[in-house]
Protein backbone atom coordinates (compact mmCIF):
# COMPACT_ATOMS: atom_id res chain seq x y z
CA UNK A 1 0.00 0.00 0.00
CA UNK A 2 1.48 3.23 -0.62
CA UNK A 3 2.52 5.98 1.61
CA UNK A 4 0.57 9.21 2.04
CA UNK A 5 2.34 12.09 0.78
CA UNK A 6 3.03 14.72 3.65
CA UNK A 7 1.35 17.69 4.20
CA UNK A 8 2.09 21.02 2.46
CA UNK A 9 3.13 22.04 6.14
CA UNK A 10 6.03 18.95 5.76
CA UNK A 11 6.83 19.90 2.49
CA UNK A 12 7.17 23.29 3.47
CA UNK A 13 9.89 22.78 6.29
CA UNK A 14 12.06 20.87 3.97
CA UNK A 15 12.35 24.00 1.96
CA UNK A 16 12.37 25.78 4.87
CA UNK A 17 15.19 23.56 6.49
CA UNK A 18 17.15 22.85 2.42
CA UNK A 19 20.35 25.13 4.18
CA UNK A 20 21.13 23.55 6.93
CA UNK A 21 22.12 20.11 4.86
CA UNK A 22 20.38 16.90 3.68
CA UNK A 23 17.22 16.85 6.02
CA UNK A 24 14.96 13.24 6.25
CA UNK A 25 11.31 12.94 7.52
CA UNK A 26 9.67 10.11 8.38
CA UNK A 27 6.08 9.50 9.55
CA UNK A 28 5.78 8.83 13.32
CA UNK A 29 2.80 9.00 15.59
CA UNK A 30 0.69 10.47 13.36
CA UNK A 31 2.85 13.49 12.59
CA UNK A 32 6.24 13.52 11.20
CA UNK A 33 9.57 13.79 12.02
CA UNK A 34 13.01 15.99 10.86
CA UNK A 35 16.25 14.51 10.84
CA UNK A 36 19.55 16.12 10.16
CA UNK A 37 22.23 12.98 10.04
CA UNK A 38 20.75 10.64 12.62
CA UNK A 39 20.07 13.52 14.75
CA UNK A 40 16.01 14.12 15.70
CA UNK A 41 15.31 18.30 15.88
CA UNK A 42 11.72 19.29 14.95
CA UNK A 43 8.35 17.66 14.04
CA UNK A 44 4.78 18.30 12.57
CA UNK A 45 2.02 17.11 14.34
CA UNK A 46 -1.63 18.88 13.64
CA UNK A 47 -0.41 20.74 10.87
CA UNK A 48 2.27 22.54 13.29
CA UNK A 49 5.65 22.80 13.15
CA UNK A 50 7.50 22.75 16.28
CA UNK A 51 11.32 22.59 17.27
CA UNK A 52 13.40 20.98 19.85
CA UNK A 53 14.39 23.32 22.83
CA UNK A 54 15.34 22.89 26.29
CA UNK A 55 16.29 25.16 29.47
CA UNK A 56 18.99 27.04 27.36
CA UNK A 57 16.74 27.45 24.67
CA UNK A 58 13.03 27.80 25.31
CA UNK A 59 13.14 31.21 26.87
CA UNK A 60 13.65 32.63 23.03
CA UNK A 61 10.63 30.41 22.12
CA UNK A 62 8.80 32.10 25.11
CA UNK A 63 9.71 35.44 24.19
CA UNK A 64 8.80 34.92 20.45
CA UNK A 65 5.11 33.78 21.56
CA UNK A 66 5.31 29.98 20.64
CA UNK A 67 3.66 27.63 22.02
CA UNK A 68 4.31 24.41 23.80
CA UNK A 69 4.02 20.74 22.20
CA UNK A 70 0.84 19.27 24.88
CA UNK A 71 -0.95 16.22 23.79
CA UNK A 72 -3.77 15.01 25.47
CA UNK A 73 -3.99 11.38 25.38
CA UNK A 74 -7.12 9.42 24.80
CA UNK A 75 -7.56 8.76 28.91
CA UNK A 76 -7.08 12.49 29.23
CA UNK A 77 -3.93 12.68 30.52
CA UNK A 78 -1.75 15.54 29.24
CA UNK A 79 1.90 15.81 28.70
CA UNK A 80 4.33 17.96 27.14
CA UNK A 81 7.42 17.37 25.27
CA UNK A 82 10.10 19.66 24.60
CA UNK A 83 8.91 20.86 21.55
CA UNK A 84 7.87 24.58 20.83
CA UNK A 85 5.83 25.88 17.79
CA UNK A 86 8.09 27.52 15.11
CA UNK A 87 7.85 31.14 15.77
CA UNK A 88 5.28 32.38 12.49
CA UNK A 89 7.69 34.74 11.10
CA UNK A 90 10.42 31.86 10.70
CA UNK A 91 8.21 29.94 8.56
CA UNK A 92 8.54 33.08 5.81
CA UNK A 93 12.14 31.81 4.39
CA UNK A 94 15.53 29.71 4.75
CA UNK A 95 16.75 32.32 6.38
CA UNK A 96 14.20 33.37 9.14
CA UNK A 97 13.90 29.95 10.00
CA UNK A 98 17.74 29.55 9.90
CA UNK A 99 18.35 30.61 13.81
CA UNK A 100 15.38 28.92 15.12
CA UNK A 101 16.61 25.19 13.62
CA UNK A 102 20.08 25.85 14.70
CA UNK A 103 18.82 26.11 18.55
CA UNK A 104 16.70 22.74 17.97
CA UNK A 105 19.62 20.86 16.33
CA UNK A 106 22.18 22.44 19.22
CA UNK A 107 19.49 21.55 21.87
CA UNK A 108 19.40 17.95 20.42
CA UNK A 109 23.04 17.77 20.32
CA UNK A 110 23.34 18.65 23.88
CA UNK A 111 20.58 15.96 24.83
CA UNK A 112 22.02 13.19 22.73
CA UNK A 113 22.94 10.42 24.12
CA UNK A 114 26.39 8.77 24.01
CA UNK A 115 26.33 5.38 21.54
CA UNK A 116 26.65 2.60 23.37
CA UNK A 117 30.25 0.54 22.97
CA UNK A 118 30.33 -3.05 21.61
CA UNK A 119 32.08 -5.42 23.78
Amino acid sequence: MPRKPPPEIVTHALELFAPLGAIRVKPMFGGWGFYLDEVFFALEAWDCLYLKADADSEQAFIDAGCSRFVYTQKDGKTFSMGYWSAPEEALDSPAAMAPWARRAIDCALRQRKPARRKR
